[in-house]
């Protein structure tokens, strides 16, 4: 939210305006209150705007349309004026996730998740259709999930059930992916698109990927028309559920009570938005609206500037969404499709992740015999272009981000190898993260932090005032680093303002490594002689430590409320305290010098290397569930990858240091594959999406998996 800037109302109606929500070409949304002290969402042509025919009747039709509607699964509209003048609409704020903010932070929905929702939905779109209307723009950014459920917004272009899609300028006013194929056509529209438009939302919210995906909106709408949607997904049982709301054919779709009914609603469904990260996410929202609801009705001082508190309220994590069109066409830097061209670009409007490009499992040779090294495919190489001070090869989606030798990052086409974009001013010893697949942050050589799309290397927001030298870690808060004097440093991902500042204590000062990890109010972090810290993320503040001073590279790695810490043992501690869980020891044949590697942690074991062999070990308790086949060096990361875990080894001759890149089954640590590159002993490694990325030197390989 901004302040209130030039031109801005003070009032509208009953409502006192606080400020800026969102804007686009059309018009503005601004955060109201009223005499009572209730919050609302007003939104409001633009002047130049009011006295357009068309847009005006748009507007009108919206206010009927939410007004119309009675139903809990929609934001409440709290007044309305359309008589001349500036005409605006106020409805109640929804403070919690969109569904695709959800899903991008938290991954795909579970089964029981999945039903709750869909039964939620579908009761909500069967009010929507029994007050005479079609929604017409059923996508994840327009539903919210709440506390007390899952809430759909966004009435700019529902329309009574006997109107036609095509708008009077012949466009299509649909999302792609998400419209019906009648929508996509401009044909006439019952109630049954928004079935359709329900079924593609429930595949994403399954699986985390779009029904239908092309290279181009023209492509999309085609296979929306004539293709099948992608369900390979989607467990079974729900796949059975959903196929039939994307009929092509408008009378094979289930009405949305039967919807409901098919969906078996579990015993308890309604605690789904009461437990778990994403319920957590939503009570944090939900306790920021309020706090401001609290300052502005009480008038109590608060300890920042008013403008402070609007401009900072993303970052304290108040993400307050305006039910009854903050999306779709009013604001035209969310897929506005009338004013286009007219908004200056926004560094916040960050478009989804792309979608990764899985390439097909290898499957020659997989079943031959235990001991027989089989050779993975080489599937691309760059040659003399990497940086051999780069510190990690990093997969987003369907790019490969590295330094290179000319200077800055550059990003690599994950199928081809073939360069997309690159960024020569940034520091490469300094680091570069992914936030949320959707955004790569970096530090130039002034300590700016700078982000940019991964697939196209479009910049979005920066941050002059970062002064950050080593980037640590992100969460889904906010970005941590290590300033040019030496300090930890938070910038928040909302709005790219510093969070806070703390001093590195006396013991860790100029001994901090990255990357780091974070996770549920933590940030860990190692230091060059083996120690770990620990701090709050809230404010830098510590929490605990370890002070082993260990001649061993620690790589701590969080998962879930567990960090697991490797060295001359491999240990898990409790995020929140430090207390160790368990302590796996190397065993009595190895010697002193032998070490752990840095954990890799999934959803069934902890892989790491050890000695010089691959561990699995079993997360509960470090038991070990087997030992590889194989030979490695410790330092290497394990990486599952397929049906494989991957890891290095070096060896030397008198002309050259040998790079192998072997691999073990994943099943039970039975030696697989291995492929040999001439190759220094500092190489990387990494794997996404079917594929291994192994540097070395000025070198870059893709390999296949099995």
């Amino acid at each position: 939210m901004k302040p209130l800037g030039t031109g801005d109302p003070l009032r509208l109606g009953p409502y006192r305006v606080l400020g800026v929500l969102g804007e686009g070409g059309m018009g503005k949304v601004y955060v109201g209150q009223d005499g009572v002290g209730t919050l609302s969402a007003v939104k409001v042509l633009r002047p130049e705007l009011a006295h357009d025919t068309h847009l005006a009747q748009r507007f009108v039709r919206e206010a009927q349309a939410a007004q119309a509607v009675r139903s809990k699964g929609v934001a409440a509209v709290l007044g309305a004026w359309t008589e001349g003048g500036r005409p605006w609409i106020a409805t109640e704020f929804l403070a919690g996730l969109t569904l695709d903010q959800a899903v991008e932070a938290h991954g795909p929905f579970g089964e029981r998740a999945v039903r709750a929702l869909a039964s939620a939905l579908a009761g909500t779109l069967a009010d929507i259709h029994a007050a005479g209307f079609i929604h017409r723009d059923l996508k994840p950014p327009n539903i919210v999930l709440t506390s007390d459920g899952p809430r759909i917004i966004d009435f700019g272009i529902a329309r009574p059930e006997h109107g036609l899609t095509l708008t009077t300028t012949g466009q299509v006013p649909v999302t792609p992916g998400y419209g019906a194929p009648e929508q996509v056509l401009g044909q006439r529209v019952a109630p049954s698109a928004d079935v359709f438009s329900l079924g593609a939302v429930l595949v994403y919210a399954a699986s985390g990927q779009r029904a239908y995906e092309g290279t181009h909106v023209a492509a999309v709408q085609y296979e929306v028309v004539h293709g099948e949607p992608r369900l390979d997904a989607v467990v079974p049982d729900l796949r059975a559920l959903i196929a039939p709301c994307l009929a092509k054919e408008q009378a094979m779709r289930p009405l949305p009570t039967q919807i409901v009914q098919a969906m078996g609603l579990p015993k308890g469904a309604e605690r789904v938005w009461r437990r778990g990260p994403v319920a957590d996410a939503i009570k944090e929202r939900e306790a920021g609206a309020h706090r401001l609801t609290t300052l502005v009705t009480t008038g109590a001082t608060p300890s920042v500037p008013r403008r402070r508190l609007l401009t900072g309220l993303g970052a304290g994590g108040a993400v307050l969404v305006a039910g009854g069109g903050t999306t779709a066409w009013w604001l035209g830097s969310r897929g506005s499709r009338e004013g286009a061209g007219q908004v200056k670009s926004d560094p916040f409007d960050i478009p989804p992740a792309a979608r990764t490009p899985t390439r097909a499992l290898d499957t020659k040779g997989v079943k031959d015999i235990i001991g027989t090294d089989i050779q993975p495919t080489g599937l691309w190489a760059v040659n003399g272009e990497a940086d051999v001070y780069s510190r990690v090869l990093l997969p987003v989606r369907d790019v490969i981000i590295f330094g290179v030798a000319t200077g800055g990052i550059a990003a690599y086409d994950v199928r081809t190898g073939v360069r997309r974009w690159s960024a020569p001013g940034i520091r490469t010893k300094g680091g570069y993260l992914s936030l949320s697949d959707r955004l790569v942050v970096a530090a130039d050589k002034q300590g700016v932090l700078r982000t940019y799309v991964p697939s196209t290397g479009t910049p979005k927001w920066t941050c002059p005032a970062a002064e950050a030298a080593t980037l640590l870690a992100v969460d889904q808060e906010a970005v941590y680093f290590v300033t040019l004097d030496d300090k930890l440093r938070s910038v928040s991902r909302a709005d790219a303002r510093v969070r806070w500042t703390a001093a590195v204590p006396a013991e860790f000062r100029k001994k901090l490594l990255n990357p780091a990890g974070a996770g549920q109010g933590r940030l860990v972090m190692s230091t060059s002689d083996g120690n770990v810290l620990v701090v709050h993320t809230s404010d830098g503040t510590k929490a605990w430590s370890r002070i082993d001073h260990a001649d061993v590279t620690v790589r701590p790695a969080v998962h879930g409320d567990t960090v697991y810490i490797n060295g001359k043992s491999m240990r898990a501690c409790r995020l929140g305290d430090g207390e160790v869980l368990w302590n796996s020891e190397l065993g009595d044949w190895e010697t002193d010098w032998d070490q752990w590697g840095p954990p890799a942690v999934y959803a069934d074991a902890v892989y790491a290397n050890a000695g010089t062999n691959t561990r699995r070990l079993d997360k509960k308790d470090g038991n070990r569930l087997w030992l590889g086949y194989n030979t490695v060096t410790a330092e290497s990361p394990a990486l599952l990858q397929g049906n494989a875990v991957w890891a290095l080894n070096t060896s030397s001759t008198a002309d050259a240091t040998h790079m192998t890149v072997c691999a073990v089954r994943a099943a039970d640590g039975s030696k697989g594959w291995s492929y040999t590159l001439t190759m220094p002993e500092y190489a990387r490694l990494a794997a996404d999406g079917n594929r291994v990325f192994v540097m070395g030197d000025s070198t870059v390989v893709a390999l296949s998996t099995f």
